[in-house]
């Protein structure tokens, strides 16, 4: 009996039939969904790419270090140390010049106190040694500036002019404003 059995229809496919079927599925779901399967095999691919860049780096990483002698990285440490030592001694320098250049400066304005303080206890105005204690140093400047006179002007007003009296020309005069609430809101 099991010989004189006829093929289901509906069971699986053979031969030719078999590849048309699997055909013509490949070709309806590339038809429906190609561009979602393409998109999809360019980024697989970018991280493929990524990836693999990844674990060689890492692997590059992890090699032993041991290509650098220790006696390199012992003149390395020294001169590092050296070039330290050196700014250090630098800065050093330029702190103690600023140093007493600051003491040099208090040292004046004390002595321009004192001087101030003796004036004002003689009776002497002390406006005339602040401007004689502030003339510029000879070796301070290396240009030499001329100051000029400045030049008698002739007022813009008159010696009685006041803004708030009404005189003084002109159609304008000053009016006090109203008294009580303003109009606005």
């Amino acid at each position: 009996m099991a010989g004189n059995v006829a093929p289901d229809p509906q069971g699986p496919p053979g031969g030719e039939e078999g590849v048309q079927f699997l055909l013509q599925a490949v070709n309806s779901l590339f038809s429906d969904y190609g561009w979602y399967i393409f998109f999809g095999l360019i980024v697989v691919y970018l991280l493929v790419q990524k990836l693999s860049k990844n674990l060689q780096g890492a692997k590059q990483s992890n090699m032993p270090t041991t290509a650098i002698e220790p006696d390199d990285v012992v003149k390395q440490q020294e001169a590092l140390l050296a070039a330290r030592m050196k700014m250090q001694e630098q800065l050093n320098v330029q702190a103690e010049k600023f140093k007493e250049k600051q003491k040099m400066l208090e040292e004046e304005k004390r002595k321009q106190k004192i001087a101030m303080w003796e004036n004002m206890q003689e009776g002497k105005s002390y406006k005339a040694t602040l401007q004689h204690n502030q003339e510029p140093k000879p070796g301070a400047s290396t240009s030499t500036t001329v100051v000029k006179p400045k030049p008698n002007r002739k007022p813009l007003r008159s010696d009685g002019y006041n803004p708030l009296s009404g005189e003084g020309g002109g159609t304008c005069s000053w009016r006090p404003g109203r008294r009580g609430p303003s109009p606005g809101g």
